[in-house]
């Protein structure tokens, strides 16, 4: 089986994004399989979310953001965003 190329790079916002959420289990001394499991998905899609390869739905982001155990303006507290 072939591995699917992507079309175009993930945003900057994304890789941030999944910088922070590692950063966030790292500080609360979490393992990311203890994330995924609270989170109700699988390990390798949070990993592949925190690697910034894959974009997550609202839907997921709050599961993970309910498994950290924060806020969802926790989240993004150091993501600049310029539109």
């Amino acid at each position: 089986m072939e591995k699917r190329i992507r079309k175009s790079e993930m945003s900057q916002e994304i890789m941030i994004l999944g910088k922070r959420i590692e950063k966030i289990i790292k500080q609360k001394g979490f393992k990311t399989r203890e994330v995924a499991h609270d989170a109700d998905m699988d390990v390798e899609n949070l990993r592949k979310y925190i690697k910034g390869k894959q974009e997550m739905k609202i839907s997921t982001m709050l599961k993970i953001v309910k498994a950290l155990q924060i806020k969802v303006a926790d989240l993004f507290e150091e993501i600049d965003i310029k539109l």
